[in-house]
């Protein structure tokens, strides 16, 4: 069994690009570096630049490779195509230059991955773990997003790149019944799923279920602890996803509800999973001063219990 443990940016609140309460990019990776990290997610789209030479020469500094780049954008809008196949090539033209990871025996594809998230809809975003109330799609813009996803997967295959569609809390693939239409109606030949525990968690699922149901399709892990009170507290305020990250509903793995002793038999004894995981705690970048100790408490807990 090899897993290998790797970070992203959003641990130090790196959702929206544009947010002037960012930490610099460069202090991203050195603090990733800092907590024992060997690989990192490349981030939502303009964060850390396209430029080659000037990332390559960061990540080296800090020995660092990347994992994944990501879209993290409006998957429905028709008027928001184009810029997805942009983003798909200008994120593929990246990490598809620099060193790759070692391939596992048993892990299902190579390196580096193209991570596709739904997000950008307030009517979702307010209902993010709230199955019952949250609308759903209509058939017709339910099958203009799967064809836009269809795309975007196609273009980064041009690119030797493979993508993996990642259920998000707040975007239209959240739920259990969004999960299941998206394995449906998206070829696994075309795409993987990432799935994601604490979004599970988050939206009423059982992540050793999920891991478990979907084992054949899933070709890349992401990891978040909940803290429980927070948790309940955000459910009962009416305010959008990263809104309560921001009142600490996402907390250092080990320290919140989710079992993952239990995740990690699953994953080692039954379902035999080679390849990458990644750390995630979504939070306020204002509040990315103590990113460092928590991806490192995040990383020591998992080391801590076999990972």
């Amino acid at each position: 069994m090899a897993i290998h443990i790797t970070g992203a940016p959003c641990s130090w609140g790196i959702d929206d690009p544009h947010n002037p309460n960012n930490p610099p990019w460069q202090r991203v990776l050195q603090e990733a570096s800092k907590a024992g990290y060997k690989a990192i997610e490349l981030g939502p789209y303009g964060y850390i630049p396209i430029d080659i030479e000037l990332v390559s020469n960061e990540l080296s500094k800090n020995g660092l490779s990347i994992v994944a780049g990501t879209i993290f954008d409006d998957l429905v809008d028709e008027s928001n195509y184009e810029n997805l196949l942009k983003q798909v090539d200008d994120i593929c033209s990246i990490i598809t230059k620099l060193p790759s990871l070692p391939m596992e025996e048993g892990q299902h594809v190579k390196t580096p991955y193209l991570t596709v998230m739904d997000w950008g809809h307030d009517e979702r975003d307010f209902t993010a773990g709230h199955s019952e109330r949250a609308p759903r799609l209509n058939d017709t813009d339910w099958n203009q997003m799967m064809n836009h996803i269809k795309g975007i997967c196609e273009a980064a295959a041009k690119w030797g790149v493979r993508p993996v569609i990642h259920p998000h809390a707040g975007g239209y693939i959240e739920f259990a019944d969004e999960i299941d239409k998206v394995a449906q109606d998206i070829p696994y030949q075309l795409a993987g799923l990432c799935l994601d525990t604490g979004h599970l968690q988050y939206s009423g699922m059982d992540p050793i279920e999920w891991l478990r149901k979907y084992s054949d399709r899933i070709d890349y892990i992401h990891f978040k602890d909940i803290n429980g009170q927070i948790y309940e507290e955000v459910l009962n305020d009416h305010i959008r996803f990263f809104d309560g990250c921001s009142k600490g509903s996402m907390c250092p793995i080990g320290t919140g509800i989710i079992d993952y002793p239990a995740i990690y038999k699953l994953l080692t004894e039954e379902l035999h999973y080679n390849g990458y995981i990644t750390i995630e705690q979504e939070r306020d970048p204002k509040n990315s001063g103590t990113s460092l100790r928590d991806v490192k408490v995040s990383l020591d807990y998992l080391k801590s219990i076999g990972f």
